[in-house]
């Protein structure tokens, strides 16, 4: 076998070696007014999801304060059967209105049955929100500024958090204020029957459950249901909820 020199080797490779592609690439007008019509569409077919996403947002968040107000009364055990006034210490939610109209709610426990003209509880019987670490409490006499007063819970105003604008209760007559509770057994207990309660009685026992009806300021509507007995919460028309 013939000896080949290095040298014709390297001489070899080097022109097997290809060259770099100097050649610059950019986009024309064209492809750019193209791209730009695309994510129109885009961002057009997008705002009817992000509508949804936000009633959906609403009525999980709803849900998951209802079952939390369950939580404490079946963890946190209120009763005081030896009170004719036993009633009004059960962890109830309250859906309320704000001085300029908006809407929010509240948690608590009218732990001393002393009542209150501010929702029946007072803002050191109110629960506290686990991740906020503030009071889930908001007064009906003062307007629902954004994000409260820096004392609050920020999650409780609907109306500036998710464009609720109206909130009604199939159990409770209609007034401003909405209301649903739950004894130690997760049971309901609806309306002023038990929070203003002067009596020894299950006055304010929710026997036909209840089922709450939120309307956004689209007009679009999503309902709550709190079963009878139970207590289960679930949203109305998502067996999955």
């Amino acid at each position: 076998m013939d000896h080949i020199p290095q040298k014709d080797i390297a001489k070899d490779m080097k022109h097997l070696t290809p060259k770099a592609d100097t050649t610059k690439c950019g986009f024309t007008m064209l492809e750019l007014v193209i791209v730009i019509v695309v994510l129109g569409i885009l961002a057009a077919m997008a705002i009817p999801r992000v509508e949804r996403d936000t009633k959906q947002e609403a009525a999980d968040h709803i849900l998951s304060q209802i079952r939390y107000t369950q939580h404490l009364a079946l963890n946190d055990h209120k009763h005081e059967f030896d009170s004719h006034l036993w009633q009004r210490r059960l962890w109830r939610i309250v859906f309320s209105s704000c001085a300029d109209t908006g809407k929010f709610y509240m948690i608590g426990s009218d732990d001393d049955k002393t009542g209150s003209t501010n929702g029946f509880f007072a803002k050191s019987e109110a629960a506290i929100d686990p991740v906020t670490g503030k009071p889930i409490f908001w007064q009906n006499t003062a307007p629902c500024k954004e994000g409260g007063d820096g004392t609050v819970s920020e999650d409780i105003f609907l109306t500036h958090r998710f464009g609720i604008t109206k909130v009604t209760n199939s159990c409770d007559v209609a007034d401003d204020a909405t209301h649903i509770g739950f004894d130690h057994l997760g049971r309901p207990f609806h309306g002023v029957a038990f929070t203003n309660s002067d009596a020894a009685d299950y006055g304010g026992y929710a026997p036909n459950g209840c089922t709450f009806t939120f309307t956004l300021s689209n007009g679009e509507t999503f309902q709550i249901r709190v079963e009878p007995e139970t207590g289960y919460a679930h949203i109305v028309g998502q067996v999955s909820s």
